[in-house]
């Protein structure tokens, strides 16, 4: 929808304080003020009294173009995300072929660019073809169209340490990003869930939470030995928050991201065998979801990011330990953020726009995204009703998958609006792409 002046009324600036207006003209945030009117040709869109968050930034996604477009577009993925409040999400490396050229990474960046609805960022892969044995030629992408700024294997892990070693040398020279899967393979080997009590009971092949913590350990330690930083992709077990916090405490440059699914679900879930319950890391035992959403209250957790990632039916519906791991999240992360962090209080509605806006764009070095509200600023914005409730159904969601694990659940909050650069990208459920 375009409108080159739109007038926002009676909206709650991060949830606090009284109600304002903010006017919106060519993009840009240009008042805002109880008295703030705009010219006869502006639209007014009545807040009601609603949240105003800057646009979300989703560091950690999966759009699945080129290769498996039929699980998945940068077009659906950007319908849902603009749905989720979304204004910019970082596209991950593992599609076929891999991002791990500049001709790939201008590709997916210029199809987010027609669509339109949110800025699609590009992560382009450290090693050629996720193999974990040659670095990318990442200075071709960072300098390419897409200027891609962030960098990982994600789905696998680097795993040899001096690879890893020079990715974080050769990112540091060019400003970018590099962001590590977590996982030690020699101790997942045919590992489908969390190594623990269910796991066992279940006769499922377990996976370690060292599995996770041994690499967070190794890297933070490169990091520190190349004086240059590194983020850790879905955080999963409390181990993980405890190196984190030792690694920030001995002034390491790290940051790390945590999932909605591991803030709300928990291992007891695998009870059914359904597959939809799989994902990679794990669902963990209750203690260590308390312990993430502890350190996501206390910033040891740097920030939100919603691995969503589709997979086609006949992905999930087949035996538990041949599924695909992965989960949708676009649509349903500001919810479960609002309820497994807000309505117990652990954060404020000024507390999410930090981890889910600010923060992420900061760590991926963003200039025009996670801004504050403020006039001067572009109008990347999400309207939020924290009083709403709605019922999760997967059919009627923009993804072309459905393996959604929160399938029935009832959950606060809606995102009723989303502007981008001062065009709305979606309202009340509906999308309008370029």
């Amino acid at each position: 929808m375009t409108h080159t002046e739109i007038l926002l009324t009676n909206v709650v600036l991060y949830g606090d304080g009284e109600r304002t207006n903010v006017l919106v003209r060519d993009g840009v945030i240009r008042e805002i003020g109880t008295d703030t009117a705009g010219s006869s040709d502006a639209e007014v869109i009545d807040g009601a009294g609603r949240i105003l968050l800057p646009g979300l930034v989703d560091i950690h996604t999966h759009l699945r173009e080129p290769g498996r477009e039929d699980t998945e577009t940068v077009a659906t993925g950007s319908a849902a995300a603009a749905l989720g409040g979304f204004t910019a999400v970082f596209a991950m490396a593992n599609t076929d072929p891999v991002a791990d050229s500049a001709v790939v990474t201008d590709h997916v960046w210029q199809r987010g660019q027609e669509i339109g609805l949110v800025d699609v960022h590009p992560v382009g892969a450290i090693t050629v073809g996720l193999k974990g044995k040659q670095l990318t030629e990442m200075a071709s992408m960072a300098n390419g169209k897409a200027r891609v700024r962030m960098f990982s294997d994600d789905g696998v892990c680097v795993e040899n340490p001096l690879v890893m070693r020079r990715a974080l040398e050769y990112a540091r020279g060019l400003g970018v990003l590099i962001a590590q899967h977590a996982e030690e393979p020699r101790l997942t080997v045919g590992a489908v869930a969390h190594e623990g009590p269910t796991a066992a009971r279940l006769g499922l092949t377990g996976w370690p939470r060292a599995a996770e913590e041994a690499i967070v350990a190794r890297d933070a330690l490169l990091a520190r030995d190349s004086g240059y930083r590194v983020h850790i992709c879905h955080a999963s077990t409390a181990g993980t928050v405890e190196l984190v916090k030792w690694a920030k405490a001995q002034g390491i440059n790290i940051t790390a991201e945590v999932t909605p699914h591991h803030l709300l679900l928990d291992d007891s879930r695998l009870e059914t065998y359904d597959a939809v319950n799989k994902v990679n890391p794990p669902l963990r035992e209750q203690s260590d979801v308390q312990a993430l959403r502890s350190a996501l209250a206390a910033g040891i957790i740097d920030c939100v990011a919603t691995d969503h990632a589709p997979h086609a039916a006949q992905d999930k519906c087949c035996g538990f330990a041949h599924a695909r791991p992965g989960m949708l999240g676009l649509q349903t992360s500001l919810s479960i953020i609002a309820e497994v962090m807000v309505k117990p209080g652990l954060l404020t509605w000024r507390d999410v726009a930090r981890v889910m806006s600010e923060r992420p764009a900061e760590i991926v070095q963003l200039t025009d995204q996670g801004r504050p509200i403020a006039v001067g600023e572009p109008a990347n914005l999400a309207l939020v009703n924290p009083d709403a409730e709605w019922a999760v159904k997967s059919d009627e969601f923009a993804s072309l998958s459905t393996n959604n694990p929160f399938e029935g659940m009832v959950l606060p909050a809606t995102v009723d609006l989303t502007m981008l650069r001062g065009r709305i990208t979606a309202r009340e459920g509906t999308v309008f792409p370029l």
